[in-house]
Parts: structure tokens; sequence; C-alpha cells
């Protein structure tokens, strides 16, 4: 007999914040009556930390600092056992978005080594000869804005053989003037990044110009940190040897789920940066770097 358990949230953007109430309904559908022997929900928020390889087994105490910090749980029985009658059947539910004791509820992020995930999980516990079902869905926490308002800093940057730090035969290197400006470093989340770039000349011909977003999670104790930066996207904003002396506008807009606020506690960070990445016709890189700090107002 064919029956299938879903969970539809109120929300079409499934986005919450702390102290609101995570409401929807639990759809069953089947062809004919079902015998159940009760179905429950359960609500859960962890911040789960892994290691990179190259960090396993360098820190012992690491081991006690990575394991699954629990932000919110709590478990409803949504309906005794008994029958539920053929066709579709709609149970609403409500939940209120509180976290545990006193614990922060982290805006949603899905990274490499730290992952901030909120799920509902449901469960229907049935006969030992028909298989017991369940459902997730996730949903999203979106921190509290915060209330003071946000000043952009611009910076201005100057790319030249002279410039360049972890450059290993200087006097070898083709001479570049390469000039530019990012609006803001501490960036509103939900707007772009902006700026512009400018080749003033350069020897030899340039193949592309690419914005590369890093994220730089670090998990740890007093005892040791593990800190690494990882690609979130690349967009290439030039191709080709551009016109000397144009500017080439910057517009980066932050990817959802993988970029939060700024994030640091004890036991992890979660920083930005973003790299602005000149590829020579040799495939030299020239690779300028600007942290970069989120927040949502």
């Amino acid at each position: 007999m064919s029956v299938s358990l879903d969970i539809r949230l109120k929300r079409a953007n499934k986005v919450y914040h702390e102290g609101e109430v995570v409401a929807g309904v639990i759809l069953l559908v089947c062809k004919e009556p079902l015998q159940h022997h009760g179905i429950s929900l359960s609500m859960e928020g962890l911040v789960n930390l892994q290691l990179s390889s190259k960090s396993v087994g360098v820190f012992e105490a690491f081991y006690n600092s990575v394991k699954p910090i629990q932000l919110i749980s709590s478990n409803i029985e949504v309906a005794r056992a008994g029958k539920v009658p053929g066709g579709k059947t709609e149970i609403p539910f409500e939940f209120p978005l509180n976290s545990k004791g006193n614990k922060i509820l982290y805006e949603t992020y899905h990274g490499v080594f730290v992952n901030i995930q909120y799920s509902l999980r449901c469960d229907m516990k049935r006969s030992l000869l028909a298989k017991d079902l369940s459902r997730n869905c996730e949903f999203i926490v979106h921190c509290q804005p915060q209330k003071a308002k946000v000043v952009p800093t611009p910076v201005n940057f100057t790319i030249t053989p002279d410039t360049l730090q972890n450059s290993r035969e200087r006097t070898s290197l083709p001479k570049f003037l390469i000039r530019g400006h990012l609006d803001a470093t501490n960036c509103v989340i939900s707007q772009p990044l902006t700026g512009e770039v400018v080749v003033e000349n350069s020897d030899v011909p340039i193949k592309s110009i690419e914005l590369q977003l890093v994220r730089v999670e670090t998990c740890g104790c007093a005892e040791g940190y593990a800190r690494d930066a990882t690609e979130i996207q690349n967009i290439q904003i030039a191709e080709g040897d551009v016109c000397h002396g144009l500017s080439i506008p910057i517009y980066m807009v932050f990817p959802r789920l993988f970029t939060c606020p700024t994030l640091e506690t004890t036991n992890f960070k979660v920083e930005f940066e973003v790299n602005i990445v000149i590829v020579l016709h040799d495939d030299h890189l020239i690779t300028e770097n600007f942290p970069l700090k989120l927040c949502r107002v």
C-alpha cells in the first residue's frame, strides 16, 4: 500500500528569526485507511564541526572541541497511535523557535568545515511488518538584524611588482600597474560587493581578471586552531587583454546559505575574504586579498 509523508511549511522562503513560530502541516496521502503507532515531530539545530585532513591527529584536544553543538532541540507528539483515513490528511503544527538554555541561534550556514543547520523531522511508527516512515525538512534561520548603521569604508588599492609579497623572483617580473577600489569591506550580506579595477599599463598581455570569494573557517580550542580557507565562488569580470585605462566594474552578490554574517565563537569562527586575481598570458597569477566583514541590517 503506497503512503507518502511530507512536511509543508507555511512560509514559502522557509526563513525564520529567533522568537518566531515555525508553523506548517504534516501531509499524509494514502489510498486506504492506515494503521500507525504514533506520529512525532522533532526540531533540531546543530553546529557540525569537521577537521580538515591536515589537522587530524595534530591536537588531541581538538576531538572534544569538534563535537556537534546542539543549539535547539524539541519534540512533540502530533498524533497518538490510531488510524489515518484514506485520502489526504493534513495535521497542523507550531513550534516556537527558541534556543536551548543560554545558547545563541546562529544563522544557517553551509560550509566545508563548519555547518550550521536547522531541520524538522517527522516520524511515523508502524507495525512490525510495515516500514516506519520519516521525513526531513530543512528551514533557514536568519540572525536578528543589527541596530547600528553600517558605515561603508572604501578601500583603494594599487598593484605593482613592488607591492607583491610572495614573489620569489622580483627582478624577472613584468612591469604592470593596476589600480582600483572596493566601495566597502564591511558589507551588508543582502547587498552586492561593488567597486572597480583599472589596468593602467602592463608589459605582458592579460588573460583574465577574476573575483574570488573565500570562506575562512577556524575550528579548535585554546590548545590550537585549525584554520582553512576554501573558495565559495569565482566570477570572471574581464576576459582577454583589456583596454588600458578603462574602469572595469566589480559586482558580486553574496550567495545564500554559503555565506552568513561574520561569526566568532569560542570553538569556531567563520570569516570571509575576497581576492582580485589577475591572470597573465603566461599563466602567472597576481592576487590582491581583502578581508570582509559581513553583517545583516
